[in-house]
């Protein structure tokens, strides 16, 4: 496809008054035009020709296999020019489909003899595949008369899973061996329910874990010794309604879920302890039961990943039931979800209540940056007084309950998309320390 230039446009315009100011002055110039029009439009025939041709351009695009979501990704662009020397500039727009931003072109630069070469930054919104069918490339001729135009097939395409990072060193700030990541096998002491051995109590130790009978046999004070479990049932149940589409830091809050899951799901499996999935939202989209072993780690990944985006209100009552009905033996219910003020947790506060009266639940929630934002902001007119005012009491509502949840015996988990990974795994590490499941 061969357009002109605006260029071409404003210098064949030219054409105009000049042919009307020569019939002005002698009716005989009239031909003057025409020739200046017929003058332009050869001029444009020649840069047409002098263009780079179509057969002459080749276009290769290297794209990645895979982008994990919330980062970013980048395709490298080669157009090769054969039998030219001439700097020629080329302008590319990739033709895309699937949940990715506008490609933006980092750079495309010239070189003589071979075309040119480039960037195309990739940033995807959610999970799924992107698609690019072809490129479009724009160039000029040398003299910027005309332009040309002509897509190039590549079918490249890029899955976008779920980042499977490794987990942060801070969340171990806890414990300062490696308690859960040895490679040897040892003894891992804490405050389960599992009897070790005695020691001498001392200072610093718990009171309530004097043995008073040895210690009167043996008259000094022994303390018992416990052992961490290994074979505790953990169970993700991931809220796939529509409150976790709301995008945070540019991703779906049900990525940042899925995220922070993965990496606590590999700690979990390396502590040797029972990994299982659930997601629900108006019904039970998947479910996985608790398996262990290392070996299990991808399908527990592919099992997450799979999980979709949907528009429906979540039911509380039927998905936590039907979770409670499965697990035939005390679990941590690791629940990721999101509610919006005290009326929509009503539902979620019943269930969660049944749910907990036999398993160990942790409620994960992601703060919204924007209500702190809207709250400290200073108020310059009375639209801003007002958001801030509603602001504050969304943040109010969420606070009673989680207060609610706390008094019944549930860990909350509400900080911001950056942290979750690591509250998580403290959260982990600090239950299994305490031999609370």
């Amino acid at each position: 496809m061969t357009l002109p230039t605006p260029l071409a446009v404003l210098v064949f315009a030219l054409g105009v008054p000049i042919a009307l100011l020569a019939v002005v002055v002698d009716p005989r110039l009239w031909s003057l035009g025409v020739s200046y029009g017929f003058l332009v439009l050869a001029a444009m025939a020649t840069d047409a020709l002098l263009a780079v041709p179509r057969r002459a351009l080749t276009v290769e695009l290297q794209a990645p296999d895979r982008i994990h979501i919330g980062e970013t990704g980048v395709a490298e662009i080669r157009v090769g020019t054969t039998g030219r020397t001439r700097t020629t500039r080329f302008e590319v727009l990739p033709e895309q489909h699937g949940p990715l931003d506008p490609a933006r072109l980092d750079r495309l630069e010239p070189t003589s003899g071979t075309g040119a070469q480039g960037r195309l930054v990739l940033t995807p919104r959610q999970r799924g595949r992107i698609i690019i069918d072809a490129v479009w490339l724009r160039w000029q001729g040398p003299l910027a008369l005309v332009r040309r135009m002509h897509r190039f097939a590549v079918d490249a395409a890029i899955d976008v899973v779920p980042n499977v990072r490794g987990a942060q060193p801070g969340a171990l700030q806890f414990f300062s061996n490696e308690a859960v990541f040895g490679t040897k096998t040892q003894q891992q002491h804490g405050e389960g329910s599992e009897f070790e051995a005695l020691r001498d109590f001392t200072v610093g130790l718990d009171r309530r874990h004097i043995d008073w009978k040895h210690s009167a046999r043996h008259r000094r004070l022994l303390c018992k010794e416990f052992q961490i479990e290994r074979n505790h049932q953990i169970v993700f149940a991931f809220d796939t309604g529509y409150l976790m589409r709301e995008r945070i830091a540019g991703i779906p809050r049900l990525d940042h879920a899925i995220n922070a899951a993965l990496r606590l799901a590999w700690i979990c499996l390396r502590a040797g302890d029972f990994v299982g999935i659930c997601g629900f939202d108006a019904r039970i989209r998947s479910y996985q039961a608790p398996t262990r072993g290392r070996s299990r780690f991808a399908s527990i990944q592919h099992a997450i990943a799979a999980l979709s985006y949907n528009t429906e209100e979540t039911n509380f009552t039927l998905g936590l039931a039907e979770l409670n009905l499965r697990l035939r033996r005390r679990a941590l219910v690791v629940l990721f979800t999101e509610f919006v003020d005290t009326v929509t947790a009503e539902l979620m506060i019943g269930s969660l209540q049944y749910i907990a009266n036999r398993h160990v639940v942790v409620l994960v929630t992601l703060r919204d940056g924007d209500l702190q934002q809207a709250v400290d902001a200073e108020p310059k007119d009375f639209a801003a007084v007002a958001e801030a005012m509603i602001a504050e009491g969304f943040q109010r509502d969420r606070g009673v309950v989680f207060e609610r949840l706390e008094r019944m015996g549930l860990h909350c988990i509400d900080v911001p998309s950056t942290e979750i990974s690591v509250a998580l795994i403290n959260r982990y590490l600090l239950i299994k320390q305490r031999g609370l499941i």
